[in-house]
């Protein structure tokens, strides 16, 4: 079992940049791939960035070039760089851990992010 942990939400103007960071524990050894996702009011989750324990990313098209996920297995941290956030960035944001072996995926509680414009 692995708990996640997001934090570093809040609000921001058009044009800012936020941090956000994941902390997991439990069962944390067996964590293979990590990945942030959003979902705004109304809207389907979806998958914003993945990293996989070999330092592969993913980024969903609406975030290319502004936002980066990075990953510190050594503090068993997940992190996503948002920069140029836009009001349509708006959404809460969700760490999820999945492990291969168990097919089975873990998600944090989210941490809402807001920008305004």
């Amino acid at each position: 079992q692995v708990q996640l942990v997001e934090s570093g939400g809040g609000l921001v103007q058009g044009g800012g940049s936020l941090r956000l960071s994941c902390a997991a524990s439990g069962s944390i050894f067996s964590i293979d791939d990590m990945a942030w996702y959003r979902q705004a009011p109304g809207k389907q989750r979806e998958l914003v960035a993945s990293i996989t324990s070999s330092g592969s990313t993913y980024y969903g098209n609406s975030v290319k070039g502004r936002f980066t996920i990075s990953r510190d297995s050594a503090k068993n941290m997940v992190y996503l760089q948002m920069n140029s956030l836009k009001p349509e960035d708006t959404a809460v944001y969700y760490c999820k851990a999945v492990q291969r072996a168990t097919m089975t995926s873990s998600w944090g509680q989210g941490t809402q992010v807001t920008v305004s414009s």
